[in-house]
């Protein structure tokens, strides 16, 4: 049969469609959230999950790098973590161009431009796919907006890529690709196609690779399916596609080097398996619209519009057969890469997510808007289009059971569908101007009202759900907060720390100061494991690692004060002074680690370089009778029927919220309290401790969860071997008798070691501190990523800085080489000469000079086709144009 012709189209249209389809995608999500009342256009707040906790945060650093108002740089980040590499950070969390409009509003208002990240990438992701569109094939310009807002407005979209802002460059970046692709396949354009891969990989690498995959797959499916082209120049197409993707990221480079390089170094995540595959139903449900499945399933809807299309598309005639049967197995083979454990692994960077495992689902939704195009491009005749509207009719029959499938899907199926085929049969007969401009306008309303409803309905969802309560970011508790940090700022003498992380899991980012709060993909393993081994806290097993909360941690670490909640009041804190050491101190010699397992009080005391605690072994006195364990007690506990305790709690319990992002995203639970996975609370054991009067006790148990009390106070360790760890906490002041009792009541049964609790004698802290300050620096500067210091004279043995001793930096003495520093208790310690009067130590972040070279290398290629293309443009020129000989004359015109 022949190829019907393509819907007519005029230049003016192939230039304002992108417009289009930017606005009406934009429009309708605006319209949404003004209708739901979410931020800007309400009181709901958006920080849910890792957009507060990281996004919002990470936004707000980037404001304090442009406008200069932070001690770190791009390299480094003295703010968190008590020190923390930063660039790969910035390559993967702030890299989307339009992350840098933060820096254009005040401060205050970070969450504005974190929104207007995903609004502009959701209109700049549509704009875009109505020009690729337009690439696979010619048509009506106002027809490839409509089918790309269903693509700017996907299920992904709505219910995984609004929390990532980053990740809404994939939604760009699939589309640039496609027309770098595009150029392959017309032997065009090497040098700006490659460009456009250079900027979808650098805008966010980890989507970017995604859609390069997933546009890999449609070059092969237009080459194999292309009408009476040779081979050869298949091949050549393909050879040319391959050498302008390897290129373009190689252009991207640092990126990919840096973010490798701080991956391996980071603390590796809690273990994630691929167990619950979602069903074929399951799968099939969630190209419907609306509805909020119950358990994870690639989101993929596109709309009803794409929808129809999508399901005529077999039954189009006019698209000849080879085309029909490759397109489809196309989708059909990345639908089913999504829920295959090989294949989801290579859609995620041989990595299984630690949340959803479906953050390639976008691709596949832009397969689908293209073979929705592929459809109406070929204007199928009625009898198609009610093929495919029955096929979408027997598609929601045999899914009105599924979980996805809810009161809104029905809406907008009745709502939206009825209109859509009556606009596109329309479309397709009608030969009236007015009456295709009446059908335009229709489709127009249903694909706008119906993207808007769809986007109202997943945000209506997510505000039902119990726990997922925004954080505070930018109101009047967190500002007020940030205006005593700043107030009491010493940095570098010493560390004005936030305090517990009460408004987002990085809230010295958010608020200002310098703690221990850090939450990242990339937080080094060295920064977790030295924080929780000297006493702090962790969640995410050490993903997201938390400020001291005893003196002694602090004066390490230079704290010189802190924010304190005020308790039964979430987020109004109170501020403390406290006695901080330097953060530059010199020893003449460093106490080497003694065999055997320490306690954290003797790992302290060991890097504080005094005795200032006594730790007598725990007693049982009273409550239910524990049992003699390697190091310690097993206490018994209550126990449900059909759970099983390790001692420890449950594996997941204490980890944070379940969210959307994966190497960072947290598991089921709360941060103040584990969920009772490993049985119910049980009596509890009461153990006795002799101190002396009037020194401090503390408690220190990592892995606990249940209760513990003692000297008129109240605690509550959430431990999770070994996903949350407890901080080293006070318990209260030794009473005259120099008797403690400790409660532990634990939840399940629970490992108590032997030394779980030390007495701390305030006099000598003090006299530790005054020590390590006699012995400390004339002048020290810290910006940047740089320290730098003048020392006493006669300074000799080690300077030991207080920060995690994490790969990258290089010390110089007296202007000597530069020497990696060696570790001492997990921080940097730099050998000194006699009588050394200065050193410098810079921070330099692994796999930069890797990435540059790979980059300059991809740069010089890049240059030299570039010239020999216009060199061979100006013999072209040459060989085509006739000379003029003193024969012939000028012709008037």
């Amino acid at each position: 049969m022949s190829e019907r012709p393509a819907a007519a189209h005029s230049a003016p249209g192939r230039r304002t469609a992108p417009w289009l389809a930017a606005a009406l995608s934009m429009g309708a999500y605006c319209l949404a959230l003004a209708l739901y009342g979410s931020y800007p256009f309400g009181l709901h707040s958006r920080a849910v999950n890792d957009l507060g906790n990281q996004f919002v945060p990470f936004h707000a650093r980037l404001w304090d790098l442009l406008h200069g108002t932070t001690s770190g740089d791009l390299f480094f980040n003295w703010s968190s973590g008590y020190g923390v590499p930063f660039l790969a950070d910035f390559f993967t969390y702030l890299m989307n161009p339009f992350s840098w409009l933060v820096g254009l509003f005040p401060r205050a208002l970070t969450d504005l431009p974190v929104f207007l990240v995903t609004l502009f990438g959701i209109g700049l992701g549509a704009a875009l796919m109505t020009v690729f569109l337009g690439r696979l094939r010619e048509g009506s310009g106002p027809l490839r907006a409509l089918l790309s807002v269903g693509y700017g407005l996907c299920a992904w979209v709505l219910n995984d890529g609004f929390a990532d802002p980053m990740w809404m460059w994939g939604l760009v970046a699939l589309p640039l690709t496609g027309i770098a692709a595009d150029w392959c396949l017309r032997r065009t354009r090497w040098v700006a196609g490659t460009l456009l891969v250079a900027l979808a990989w650098a805008g966010n690498f980890y989507t970017a690779a995604m859609a390069t995959l997933a546009m890999a797959l449609v070059l092969v499916v237009r080459l194999l399916t292309a009408a009476a082209m040779p081979w050869s120049a298949r091949l050549r197409a393909l050879a040319r596609a391959a050498s302008m993707a390897l290129t373009g990221i190689l252009l991207a480079a640092p990126v990919l080097t840096v973010t490798l390089a701080a991956s391996r170094a980071a603390q590796p995540a809690p273990a994630v398996s691929y167990d619950d595959r979602p069903s074929p139903l399951d799968q099939w449900a969630r190209l419907l619209p609306g509805g909020h499945p119950e358990a994870p399933v690639p989101n993929i809807s596109i709309g009803v519009l794409g929808l129809l299309l999508v399901a005529a598309f077999p039954f189009v005639r006019a698209v000849p057969l080879l085309v029909r049967a490759g397109w489809c197995a196309l989708a059909a083979g990345v639908a089913a890469s999504f829920v295959q454990e090989p294949t989801i692994l290579l859609w995620h960077g041989f990595a299984l997510p630690n949340g959803s495992p479906y953050r390639a689902a976008f691709v596949l939704s832009g397969i689908l808007v293209m073979i929705s195009w592929l459809a109406l491009a070929h204007r199928p005749r009625l009898r198609e289009l009610a093929a495919g509207a029955a096929a979408v009719a027997l598609l929601a029959w045999l899914c009105r059971d599924r979980g996805a499938v809810g009161t809104d899907t029905w809406i907008l199926l009745a709502g939206g569908g009825v209109p859509a085929l009556l606009g596109l049969a329309a479309l397709g007969r009608s030969r009236s101007s007015r009456t295709r401009a009446a059908a335009l306008a229709v489709l127009t309303g249903t694909v706008v009202l119906g993207s808007a409803y769809a986007a109202l309905s997943a945000t209506a969802a997510r505000g039902a759900i119990a726990w997922f309560q925004p954080k505070i970011t930018f109101t009047g508790p967190s500002l007020t907060a940030r205006e005593g940090l700043l107030a009491r700022a010493d940095w570098p003498r010493s560390r004005t720390d936030p305090g517990p992380h009460e408004f987002a899991d990085n809230d010295p980012l958010l608020i200002g100061g310098e703690g221990g709060s850090y939450y990242s993909s990339f937080a080094p393993a060295v920064t977790a494991r030295t924080l929780r081994g000297l006493g702090a806290g962790w969640y995410m097993r050490g993903r997201h690692t938390l400020s001291f909360e005893d003196p002694v941690g602090r004066a390490l670490m230079g704290v010189g004060s802190y924010l304190s909640p005020v308790p039964g009041h979430r987020a109004l804190f109170t501020p403390h002074p406290a006695l901080p050491a330097p953060l530059l101190t010199v020893r003449d010699a460093l106490p080497r680690r003694p065999a055997g397992e320490e306690t954290v009080f003797a790992r302290q005391e060991r890097v504080l370089g005094a005795a200032v605690y006594e730790v007598p072994a725990l007693t049982p006195t009273a409550g239910e009778a524990p049992l003699r364990d390697r190091g310690g007690w097993l206490l018994p506990g209550a126990q449900r029927p059909g759970t099983v305790a390790d001692g420890a709690g449950a594996k997941g319990a204490g980890a944070k919220g379940a969210g959307t992002k994966g190497a960072g995203t947290k598991g089921a639970g709360t941060k103040g309290g584990a969920p009772d996975r490993a049985g119910a609370p049980g009596a509890g054991t009461t153990f006795t401790v002799r101190c002396t009067p009037g020194s401090t006790a503390l408690w220190y148990v990592p892995w606990f969860s249940g209760e513990v009390s003692g000297l008129g106070r109240r605690t509550t360790g959430t431990g999770s071997r070994d996903v949350t760890a407890n901080p080293l906490r006070i318990l209260g002041r030794v009473p005259a008798d120099g008797t403690v009792a400790v409660r532990f009541t634990g939840r399940g049964r629970q490992h108590v070691p032997e030394r779980a609790v030390g007495c701390l004698s305030g006099r000598k802290l003090t006299a530790a501190v005054h020590a390590l300050r006699a012995r400390g620096p004339v002048e020290l500067a810290a910006a940047g990523h740089r320290l730098t210091a003048r020392l006493r004279p006669g300074s000799k043995g080690s300077a030991v800085l207080a920060l995690p001793a994490v790969p990258g930096w290089g010390c110089s003495v007296d202007g000597g080489p530069l020497h990696a520093p060696h570790s001492f208790g997990g921080l940097p310690a730099v050998p000194l000469g006699p009588g050394a009067t200065r050193l410098s130590c810079s921070y330099l972040p692994p796999g930069l000079y890797t990435g540059l070279a790979a980059s300059g290398a991809a740069a010089l290629a890049l240059a030299v086709v570039a010239a020999s293309g216009t060199t061979r443009g100006r013999w072209r020129l040459r060989l085509t144009t006739p000379r003029r000989t003193h024969h012939d004359k000028p012709t008037d015109l």
